[in-house]
């Protein structure tokens, strides 16, 4: 399956290289030419009249690099990405493109004092494991500067539920693909972009390349219904559909298109919410902040347990998020 394999595949940012040879493979007979930039975005272009159009989404998930070595043999780390340090220790990585097996290590709570079980554990009191005995030992299998992800894999789950790593932001690239497999009147581009958990810095090559009319941005993103969370701090649920977001810190989303993308949902009977948050942003503030700028959207699918090694999704969220985005690129 499509979004399985692109979620179990490693590719935090900066090291995206796996998940681009997979998207290169599956939409290779769907667009007129496919261009790989020297930031290693990929831009997918279907030819066409009227407005230049970009569907965004990005490759990258968070995770770890390697950025020294311990005496007794374990490696030191830190994050490629926004990951709280709360969701770090005791699980289980993967290192580098020969996929070492490790575990982040953390002193037992047997031996932490009253102060180190109340306090957050920061991940430069972390380590990973990987069974070697020596400093010249884990030299010998592991590099500085090789990359670290969780090993979580994709599965069904309860009811019409997926699980997962890396929803944020495979399952946009999946809805991408899935738009590819039609036509459209509009001058599209689908744009794969690298390095937006560490800054946007992909998209930002994307735009000033293209400069389109149009930004789209496909995200994977926070969804927080469940026990104890306040009201206010209901960003999105599970089984509402997709989130059309009206503001976060990166953009202030053009009206006409966020009005647009609600009639188009209304007219089609195709079920969305509105994001309840303008915290976080996404590859749209590098489109509308480029050249002479662009219109942006973004249309996303909630997740829980965003930025760990798990999420949850709907399936109906994610099929829903594919016929709103095709809807409105058929409309323009």
């Amino acid at each position: 399956m499509l979004l399985e394999n692109l979620c179990n595949a490693s590719g935090p940012s900066g090291y995206e290289g796996d998940v681009r040879e997979i998207i290169k493979s599956e939409i290779k007979n769907y667009v007129d030419e496919i261009k790989v930039d020297r930031m290693g975005n990929i831009v997918a272009h279907k030819i066409g009249n009227g407005k230049k159009v970009v569907v965004d989404a990005h490759m990258d998930e968070v995770g770890f690099i390697i950025t020294a070595y311990n005496e007794d043999g374990t490696l030191k780390f830190t994050s490629l990405g926004g990951i709280n340090n709360k969701v770090v220790p005791c699980n289980i990585v993967s290192i580098g493109k020969n996929k070492i097996p490790g575990v982040i290590g953390l002193k037992p709570i047997h031996l932490q004092s009253k102060k180190e079980r109340e306090e957050n554990v920061p991940i430069s009191k972390c380590c990973i494991d990987i069974g070697a005995k020596s400093k010249e030992e884990v030299r010998d299998l592991v590099s500085i500067g090789e990359y670290v992800v969780f090993t979580t894999q994709f599965g069904y789950f309860g009811e019409g539920l997926m699980k997962g790593k890396a929803f944020d932001d495979r399952i946009g690239c999946a809805v991408l693909i899935e738009l590819l497999k039609e036509n459209y009147n509009c001058d599209l581009y689908t744009v794969f972009n690298v390095q937006e958990e560490v800054g946007r810095r992909g998209a930002y090559v994307s735009a000033f390349d293209i400069k389109p009319d149009v930004a789209i941005a496909i995200e994977g993103t926070v969804c927080a219904d469940m026990p104890n969370i306040e009201e206010h701090l209901m960003v999105t649920e599970i089984g509402k559909g997709p989130a059309i977001s009206i503001m976060d810190s990166g953009s202030i989303y053009n009206p006409n298109n966020f009005s647009e993308i609600k009639n188009i949902a209304d007219g089609n009977n195709i079920p969305y919410q509105i994001r309840k948050s303008t915290a976080g942003s996404n590859d749209a503030g590098s489109f509308v902040s480029s050249t002479v700028g662009a219109e942006v959207a973004a249309v996303a699918v909630p997740c829980r347990y965003i930025h760990s090694a798990i999420s949850v999704c709907s399936v109906e969220d994610y099929e829903n998020t594919i016929k709103l985005v095709r809807e409105y690129l058929k409309a323009m």
